[in-house]
């Protein structure tokens, strides 16, 4: 969409944000010149279409280019989106192709059988001479298979060879981005403008992946009679495979079967048709908006409210198996950052291990030996320095885990190949990069980089490098700077602290407020109704902080007890997997 947007800014086409499949008279002749010129006047068939959706924006023309003359843009980038709409544009002013289709029927001479063979002949390409629809499913073309000798009827067809082939039956393939888009719009669900922002969200949200697959051989049998003789082979195919299809990963579809429970008439694909159906009664005032929106709105919340009473917390739990050696229950579950296998559970003395499901493999599809496996990859694999040394995949990527340093390994890294001495290594390439690169009030300074870019770390405390640094090359006058600039922002911010409970009272731009964890809670007004001050936030004792931390989230300091878990034969199994 936003390559869409730059050709309209730059006058390549017309307004990109419509469904309309209207075309002004002044864009068919140009249409048609541009046809009778490129490909002569028997191409030529001017037409108009209407729009089948009712609720289509005819507010503009169809999407084209400005000028049908100009096939190509500049930008390479552009030149392909631009390239597909200028086919389009001029496809739909050109004549029909013809195509014509012969089916034979041959009959066998020595029982009632009948053979049937089917082709077809194109005769004439009309708008195939620049557009043929693509698709999406993996079929090959067989150019041959299409193909027929010239044959009269009442001919004797002599045997040359009869070939029997097994073949199997395919799923429905996946969904490319543009099939989806199709599929959205048979469906009526959403416009345009909200397709490219629709698709990319679900793949910002982990909902669906959008990857390759690769296929698996799998065999056939052939049965071949000639000279009368039967003659039997075998054959391999390819079976499977997919190119940059979008999957669902295992949180989306625990999101899917948890809407479609407690939300079954949201999730209902003509939801949104009747929405805008009714949204369109209101604007031809046939239908109070009122009420229309108290119609949908009571529902809806009564389903919340009641979902959030009664629904649990949704993990996907399947049982693999139980440890041939420990013989404690493995799980494959949904954890806080993906999927995961468990070996144990939270009610027994030693704690449970855990090892991440990779990408490619699923809650739903991951076999009890697979899980083991993990385990082992993403285990214990001695000790470097008196601490304890392991691998494992976690919320960033694969790293090792040394005493309680974790430390990051590229991400790509196939496990597998991580033995100890690369573990180690990565652990000494760590502790070169964090080496003290000088001394602030006798504590030492380290750089690193971050999500934020560029940092110096002094006394627990990250400073982030402006640019105008040289970062390579910071001196210690100027690390001395930037912490002093730091300490003396944070002495601003801080009223009073109380660290073993982490709570704090800080400068906020309202006036003070009282932090615990990640809530902020504003100090009530004075009896006069005027803000809290600075100087009564100083006055508080550690006491009055809690009540007001208790007044705001109940229960904040109370201990909660340890439920005890379910056992993994009565949880919740995963839903069957979509194809």
């Amino acid at each position: 969409m936003q390559v869409a947007q730059k050709l309209y800014e730059n006058g390549h086409i017309t307004y990109m944000r419509t469904d309309s499949v209207n075309l002004s008279a002044t864009a068919i002749d140009d249409i048609s010149n541009t046809v009778t010129e490129l490909y002569g006047p028997d191409y030529l068939q001017a037409r108009k279409f209407k729009n089948k959706n009712e609720t289509a924006q005819e507010a503009h023309e169809a999407i084209r280019p400005t000028y049908m003359s100009a096939s190509r843009v500049k930008d390479a980038e552009w030149q392909k989106l631009y390239e597909l709409i200028w086919k389009r544009t001029i496809a739909s002013q050109m004549a029909d192709a013809e195509l014509e289709k012969t089916t034979v029927d041959i009959e066998i001479s020595t029982n009632k059988e009948v053979l049937t063979a089917t082709g077809e002949v194109l005769k004439f390409d009309g708008f195939l001479k620049v557009y043929r629809e693509g698709r999406d499913e993996d079929e090959s073309d067989d150019a041959a298979e299409g193909m027929l000798p010239p044959l009269t009827a009442g001919r004797l067809l002599p045997l040359s060879e009869l070939r029997a082939t097994e073949r199997f039956s395919r799923p429905l393939p996946r969904y490319t981005e543009a099939s989806l888009v199709k599929k959205l719009e048979e469906l009526g669900i959403g416009r345009p403008s909200t397709y490219a922002p629709t698709i990319s969200t679900i793949q910002k949200r982990e909902y669906v992946e959008k990857r390759d697959k690769e296929g698996v051989p799998r065999s056939f049998r052939m049965l071949v009679l000639k000279d009368g003789e039967i003659r039997r082979s075998e054959g391999t195919e390819n079976t499977g495979a997919e190119k940059a299809k979008l999957f669902p990963t295992d949180l989306g579809l625990l999101v899917t079967d948890f809407l479609k429970q407690y939300f079954d008439d949201i999730m209902d694909y003509g939801f949104t048709a009747k929405i805008e159906g009714e949204f369109d009664e209101v604007a031809d005032g046939k239908l109070q908006w009122n009420e229309m929106i108290e119609a949908f709105y009571g529902p809806f919340k009564q389903d919340v409210n009641r979902t959030i009473e009664t629904a649990e917390r949704v993990k996907g739990e399947r049982l693999l198996g139980n440890d041939p050696e420990t013989g404690k229950p493995v799980i494959a579950r949904m954890a806080r950052y993906g999927p995961i296998v468990q070996l144990g559970t939270a009610d027994e003395e030693e704690k449970p291990r855990f090892a991440k499901i990779p990408a490619g493999q699923s809650i739903e599809t991951i076999t009890f030996e697979e899980a083991l496996t993990l385990f082992k990859l993403q285990g214990t694999m001695g000790s470097y320095e008196g601490k304890e040394l392991s691998v494992g995949v976690g919320r960033f990527g694969p790293y090792v885990k040394w005493g309680d340093e974790f430390v990051s390994i590229p991400r790509g890294t196939d496990l597998k190949n991580v033995d100890t001495e690369m573990a180690i290594g990565y652990i000494k390439a760590k502790q070169a990069a964090e080496a003290p690169v000088g001394e602030y009030d006798s504590k030492p300074i380290t750089k690193g980089t971050g999500r934020f870019g560029p940092f110096i770390k002094w006394d627990g405390m990250f400073i982030n490098v402006p640019r105008r640094y040289d970062f390579e090359r910071l001196t210690q006058a100027e690390m001395n700077e930037l912490i002093e600039a730091k300490v003396a922002k944070e002495a601003n911010r801080y009223i009073q602290r109380w660290d073993d409970e982490k709570i704090s009272v800080e400068n906020a731009r309202w006036g003070p407020v009282i932090k615990f964890g990640k809530k902020a809670i504003s100090l009530p007004r004075k009896a006069d109704g005027s803000r809290s001050t600075p100087e009564d936030a100083a006055a508080l004792t550690l006491e009055q902080a809690k009540s007001l931390i208790e007044a705001e989230i109940p229960g904040a300091f109370k201990k909660k007890a340890k439920s005890p878990a379910k056992k993994p034969a009565a949880k919740r199994t995963a839903a069957k997997k979509r194809t």
